[in-house]
């Protein structure tokens, strides 16, 4: 047994989010003698989207690179799935089916986007190279259901159209929607997004905003978020962590965050009453 609360909650609109699916228990991150992230601890639920924000250099990307197993924190545990997680890499984490977008993208420029969404298959390919190469029996029927499930999950970002562009060629708002859709073919249970909307136009973010929700509603996948567009944030969110200089200073509903003179203090600007 563990002593994580696995109890969930109800929207303000109605949705019912299930119990813990992670929890990161006074998690602490050293580079040298710099603590990029400093005793901390929240959880994300099951079906929620879950949002975590803060100003430059607040130790986001770093949380989210512990949750995906990049970095090993010196203190603190991670709870996944009911039970604590031993130290592992981010290919064994991937296989516990917690897939990520990344801030920079991060795609094959070479390939097509339907090759790129492919290589989020990898998991759930069984066959070895030989057997790939040979491409009969197991092999041909493996790659066959991989691959539609590939398309289902372009058609489902609506990029019909471009599959088999080389990615190179794609505009950037594009490129994010290709990186969102390589993630989602893995069919993860938790989905992780470093800052999606970044570098998009107004256009372009209702899109990727329209998407995540899409994603959370018709598949279910439980979603943590790095994102600088408030808007955004406070519209998408469920529940947010806000973080500054490595420490968490808020934690609650998008309307309990805004009105935390802590928060905004710290990182929304807006001055005292």
């Amino acid at each position: 047994m563990n002593d994580m609360s696995t109890e969930g909650y109800t929207t303000a609109d109605g949705r019912k989010i299930g119990g813990t699916l992670m929890e990161m228990k006074n998690i602490t991150l050293s580079f040298g003698g710099v603590k990029a992230i400093t005793d901390i601890s929240f959880d994300i639920k099951e079906g929620e989207i879950r949002a975590i924000i803060g100003p430059n250099g607040a130790g986001k990307s770093s949380m989210l690179n512990v949750i995906s197993g990049f970095y090993i924190p010196q203190q603190g545990e991670v709870w996944y799935q009911g039970a604590k997680r031993p130290q592992m890499r981010p290919y064994e984490v991937a296989r516990q089916g917690i897939a990520r977008t990344f801030q920079n993208i991060a795609l094959f420029d070479g390939m097509s986007v339907l090759d790129n969404v492919m290589t989020g298959r990898l998991n759930h390919m069984t066959t070895g190279l030989f057997a790939q190469g040979l491409w009969k029996g197991k092999a041909e029927r493996e790659e066959v259901e991989n691959r539609e499930r590939a398309e289902k999950i372009i058609d489902f970002l609506e990029i019909q159209a471009i599959r088999k562009t080389p990615v190179a060629r794609l505009p950037y708002g594009l490129k994010k929607r290709v990186e969102l859709a390589r993630a989602l073919a893995a069919e993860p249970s938790l989905l992780l997004l470093d800052e999606p909307m970044a570098g998009m136009n107004v256009e372009e973010k209702e899109d990727m905003s329209r998407f995540i929700l899409d994603v959370n509603d018709e598949f279910g996948t439980t979603i943590a978020l790095i994102e600088h567009d408030m808007g955004v944030v406070m519209d998408l969110s469920d529940r947010v962590v806000v973080m500054d200089y490595g420490k968490k200073i808020g934690d609650g509903t998008p309307d309990e965050v805004r009105n935390n003179q802590d928060v905004i203090d710290a990182y929304l600007g807006v001055s005292h009453d």
